[in-house]
């Protein structure tokens, strides 16, 4: 049974946890970080050598569909602009800032837009400034506008069928797929906001962590395997979010049982090829590497392993996501994809 409360469900040590900064994630150590194993080191930099070796999942033509699905995200940048894309359309130069004078039916609008864009799930929450990067992953100082104190934070659910691949090629191209849909809902909720003469800050994965946000939002809870989990989707989603200033009406917390289900159910964690999921019964403080933000009670994901198996992989992997109970639950109400190759 699904609850609303007013306290998100996850536990914060204030006396350890700060802002997180950017540059801690795999991602971004990457570039910096000459202790860590994958300095300097591209997941799929060993691509053409796997594909020779001719084995299924990891062909050509499904290395091809695998780039090809990042395409919206990767070329589209003006999605993450926290300015107005293109001109002003004459027409609405006529328009003042539109007065909001009820924030819940304002919040019921910008769902329902949300949705229309491709949001498969949407949530308001006010913005914790505990979950912002103190800097980006080039080094610079993140500041939200004064006045952008509500997130609105959208899920895209993705292919279940595909991303039940993992971990060959199709599930990441399911994943790609995810975020190319992503870049394109955030940049039009943010035009639609600035049409009615507001700010609007879109974001993917940078300028603060979805998860907490997700949660405080409404939209799930974050299990053993370190993601945001549903109710309707398990953990097969991408996260995304828009920083705005536009009065809106936010939404409670949730809690369905997840961290009672993830004491006793390890299938994550059997399920990583990696090792990087941890199968204590309770979650803990503990950090499992040096991009775990600290003074956080979950269960820490080793992300340096997880990584190193992308690298051995030449692809992201999925596999904790199709493992999870609640993910497969929603696999099988998807069986119009039928993958070949």
């Amino acid at each position: 049974m699904t609850k609303r409360g007013e306290s998100p469900p996850y536990v914060v040590d204030p006396t350890v946890h700060g802002r997180f900064d950017e540059r801690q994630t795999v991602f971004g150590r990457m570039h910096w970080d000459r202790e860590a194993h994958f300095y300097h080191t591209d997941y799929r930099d060993g691509a053409a050598v796997r594909i020779s070796a001719g084995e299924p999942g990891y062909s050509r033509v499904e290395y091809a569909r695998l780039l090809a699905s990042w395409t919206v995200h990767d070329c589209f940048g003006g999605a993450f602009s926290w300015r107005r894309l293109g001109k002003v359309e004459p027409s609405t130069q006529r328009f003042d800032r539109y007065e909001v004078a009820d924030p819940e039916r304002m919040s019921r609008e910008v769902k329902e837009t949300a949705r229309l864009f491709g949001a498969d799930l949407v949530g308001i929450c006010e913005v914790d400034e505990a979950w912002i990067y103190s800097h980006d992953r080039g080094g610079d100082l993140i500041e939200i506008p004064d006045g952008c104190d509500h997130a609105v934070v959208m899920a895209i659910a993705m292919d279940a069928a595909a991303t039940g691949a993992s971990p060959a090629y199709l599930s990441e191209a399911a994943t790609g797929v995810g975020y190319s849909r992503m870049a394109f809902t955030i940049a039009c909720v943010a035009e639609f906001i600035r049409n009615l003469r507001y700010r609007a800050i879109p974001m993917g994965n940078d300028t603060a962590l979805s998860i907490p946000l997700a949660i405080d939002a409404g939209l799930g809870q974050m299990g053993r395997n370190g993601i945001l989990t549903t109710p309707e989707y398990g953990s097969c989603i991408r996260l995304c979010k828009v920083f705005t200033d536009l009065p809106l009406a936010p939404d409670r917390p949730i809690d369905f049982g997840l961290t009672e289900t993830c004491k006793s159910c390890t299938r994550c964690a059997e399920a990583c090829e990696a090792g990087a999921i941890s199968t204590d019964p309770e979650p803990s403080f503990a950090a499992a590497c040096p991009s775990n933000s600290p003074g956080i009670l979950r269960w820490p994901v080793n992300a340096d392993a997880c990584y190193a198996f992308w690298t051995e992989n030449t692809a992201a992997c999925s596999n904790c996501i199709v493992a999870c109970p609640f993910t497969k639950n929603a696999a099988r109400d998807d069986t119009s994809h039928s993958p070949s190759l």
